[in-house]
């Protein structure tokens, strides 16, 4: 039984970083690149940090039902592609998702089995310092994100982990902790290990 895990929290916090890190550290897990329309930042790459779309194919993808889940943010917008996230599933290859608070909602009602991780960070002064110290957008786009930052921290409670990046090592360690833990919950290793448990079960 694979597993969609979703990873949310405002710009700043290091979500895609986290994500980076991790996938190396585990097996059979695999992170959904997005589309979007939004710019290309310096050093990424398409089709490996995003599907970089234009709007009119964007909006085509919707009409033909394409995203399992699409949302607009800053302006720009952004949508999972239901085909890979199904094609990986099927496959039993975990995914992450790395989605707004409004995809979360989508994804969950489409999916039984998710595991939603929402990433806060230290303080609103630190998260100001990194969306500074990564030069990635101009000031009144900044004091847009951290405006909006406090209104998406708002929905922490609708997901089943909270953790904080402050150390990002740490981080690192509690984000594989927490999808080590669900993949040794009882409903998966039931199901996993079915044969070895009807073996110890059976008369001697």
């Amino acid at each position: 039984m694979s597993t969609l895990f979703i990873i949310c929290g405002p710009s700043g916090t290091g979500k895609t970083s986290l994500v980076s890190a991790l996938i190396p550290q585990l097996k059979n897990i695999e992170p959904s690149v997005s589309h979007t329309t939004r710019p290309h930042r310096s050093g990424e790459t398409d089709d490996v940090n995003y599907h970089f779309v234009t709007l009119e194919i964007f909006q085509k993808m919707i009409k033909e039902n394409d995203f399992l889940e699409h949302a607009e943010v800053f302006d720009n917008h952004y949508g999972t592609s239901k085909s890979f996230v199904l094609e990986k599933l099927s496959k039993n290859v975990d995914i992450i998702l790395e989605i707004d608070w409004q995809g979360a909602q989508q994804i969950k009602k489409l999916f039984k089995n998710t595991v939603s991780i929402f990433i806060l960070p230290p303080s609103l002064t630190s998260l100001s310092h990194r969306l500074h110290q990564r030069k990635q957008d101009h000031e009144k786009v900044i004091k847009k994100r951290l405006s909006e930052a406090q209104n998406e921290i708002q929905h922490y409670d609708e997901f089943d982990y909270l953790l904080v990046n402050d150390s990002f090592d740490q981080a690192v360690s509690d984000l594989r902790a927490i999808i080590t833990a669900h993949r040794l919950s009882l409903p998966l290793q039931k199901e996993k290990q079915i044969n070895l448990i009807r073996n110890l079960l059976a008369n001697p």
